[in-house]
């Protein structure tokens, strides 16, 4: 078996990589395969970090069994009859990626996508939604802090790693403000992580909405806090998974006293959005900064102001209620958005580190295994089909 760590291509580019050069090392001194890197200008670790450890570098990966890249692969980089892994953001029928999977499909690829590689119980086993909680939240109070002038955090992909930001956030003196965290997944324990790091106070929903404070304040929601049955019954969380179509928004009270919405749930199609365009018009709306860590593209989003993915070059713009336009962000009247899709590559090399530690662990070894059931259930596409579980994307693929 020969493995082959692909350059990111796409734009944005993308500097994280599946596997260190220390991880590749240490796969390489256990298990009997080969793995080649493709040179990269972009990525985290330096090529000559890769060649320092006597790993080899090769341009050409099409004697490669098995392709290793993180965010999706343009469409004219794809090589025929290859084994990919990679996160395609297909598989909830986003509009912008149809053409990534009609293509994969025609060139008889094996696409393997990161996000579906679960356990027996449907937990994942990969994933960067720690680090894309963190660098939201704190991108959440970055962005308060130009809107408002309050205070100025420095941001995160500027600064070393994490220590170097927690050693910031020792010296912050936050303003009295309330912050509504959704999501108890990776996702919403990284950003509880910062903002307790931060010294935010965590708080219960209901005291998040029923009192006042002088000082910072966070409450993490659970499902069961902002969605409810649509015919009153008692909630259930099982059905809420099973069928979400059956439940309504319960988000409502927490619009009305939060200063910043950190938004870290897994959002089905099929669930309620948290509130309306018109809802968000209200003069009651009091949210000023969205920080979407989720960002399914509207329409068919949980939040409707969450109209495009913004950069880490410029990773704020404002939203008028009014108009339901994008507009310039930090006016009045306007809510500040920030919705970067690819946030854990502002923390490149932690973020890194720990995907490469997972992908060691719970999947490496699945390669060795003739018919692994972790892989053939993430397995979106092989030889021209869709993958068993995945026969509910056909009339996508199709364009319908």
């Amino acid at each position: 078996m020969k493995l082959g760590l692909i350059r990111e291509g796409k734009t944005p580019p993308d500097s994280r990589v599946p596997l260190s050069p220390q991880q590749v090392k240490q796969i390489l001194d256990t298990r009997p395969c080969e793995i080649v890197i493709q040179p990269s200008p972009t990525r985290c670790y330096s090529d000559q970090e890769y060649r320092d450890l006597g790993l080899t570098l090769q341009e050409d990966l099409s004697d490669c069994n098995v392709l290793l890249g993180v965010k999706e692969v343009p469409i004219d980089q794809l090589i025929d009859d290859k084994t990919y892994f990679f996160f395609s953001h297909t598989i909830k029928e986003q509009a912008y990626n149809r053409p990534l999977l009609q293509n994969i499909l025609q060139k008889n690829i094996r696409l393997i996508d990161y996000e579906v590689l679960t356990d027996e119980e449907g937990k994942r086993l990969i994933a960067f939604g720690r680090f894309a909680g963190m660098v939201g939240a704190h991108n959440a109070l970055y962005t308060y802090g130009q809107r408002t002038g309050a205070f100025s955090l420095k941001r995160m992909k500027d600064c070393y790693d994490y220590a170097e930001a927690k050693s910031i956030y020792s010296n912050m003196d936050w303003p009295a403000l309330k912050i509504v965290l959704t999501g108890t997944g990776r996702v919403g324990s990284g950003a509880a992580e910062v903002l307790r790091d931060m010294g935010i106070r965590s708080v219960t929903p209901e005291a998040f909405l029923q009192e006042s404070f002088d000082e910072a304040v966070f409450t993490q929601l659970h499902v069961n806090h902002y969605a409810k049955h649509a015919q009153g019954e008692a909630f259930s969380k099982p059905e809420f998974y099973q069928h979400p179509e059956r439940f309504v928004s319960a988000f409502a009270p927490y619009t009305k006293v939060s200063d910043i919405f950190i938004n870290g749930i897994y959002w089905d199609n099929q669930a309620p959005a948290f509130f309306t365009k018109e809802e968000m018009a209200a003069p009651d709306f009091s949210i000023q900064v969205i920080a979407d860590v989720t960002c399914d593209i509207a329409p068919v989003s949980s939040i409707p102001s969450t109209l495009k993915a913004s950069t880490i070059a410029d990773p704020i713009f404002g939203f008028d209620p009014k108009t339901g336009q994008e507009t310039a962000p930090h006016q009045p009247g306007v809510i500040d958005m920030m919705t970067i899709d690819n946030l854990p590559n502002e923390m490149p090399r932690d973020a890194s580190q720990s995907f490469g530690q997972q992908f060691i662990h719970e999947i490496m070894d699945e390669l060795f295994f003739q018919g692994s059931e972790i892989l053939e259930d993430a397995t979106v596409a092989r030889a021209g089909e869709l993958g068993p579980k995945f026969q509910y994307l056909q009339q996508y693929v199709s364009g319908q």
